[in-house]
Order: structure tokens, then sequence, then C-alpha cells
């Protein structure tokens, strides 16, 4: 696989607790509204889906905080694919 279409673990912060209505342009993610009014989000994506994810986060209007990519976390499975 070509770098941009190996799947990598990223957590996304953005301001504000997102509703519930939006969680299913979500789905198949981690998502955690913090009680400071943050909503964290964590999945394992590509950079197709890394790009769609922000993309979602644009329209539903919310501030973007910060983007970083992440180790899996344990019994994830992925930690042994990076092995490979």
């Amino acid at each position: 696989m070509t770098p941009g279409h190996t799947p990598a673990w990223y957590e996304i912060c953005v301001s504000g607790i997102l509703e519930d209505r939006w969680l299913r342009r979500l789905e198949g993610l981690l998502v955690h509204r913090q009680p400071e009014g943050v909503t964290v989000i964590r999945g394992e994506v590509d950079q197709a889906g890394l790009h769609g994810l922000l993309t979602t986060i644009r329209d539903i209007g919310v501030e973007l905080i910060s983007v970083q990519k992440i180790d899996p976390p344990a019994g994830s499975g992925f930690e042994d694919h990076k092995k490979e």
C-alpha cells in the first residue's frame, strides 16, 4: 500500500459539544464530549477518509482545534499491522 492509502489513527478536537444529530455523520468513529466544551473524535482512517472527516467537520460548522496522528489503542489489532 502507498502511504496515503494506509490507515492510521487520528484524534481530532473541535470546539463545542456535538449534538446527537451529527453523530450519524461520524459513524464508526469514537466520539467523546468533554465537560469543558470540547468534542474529541478518534478513529482509524486513510488520507481520503481523513479529508472527508475534515470536510464533514467544516460542513457541521464547528471550530477545528487540532488534528493529531496518534498511536492505536491497545487491543485494536492495528498495532500488529504496523509491524508488518
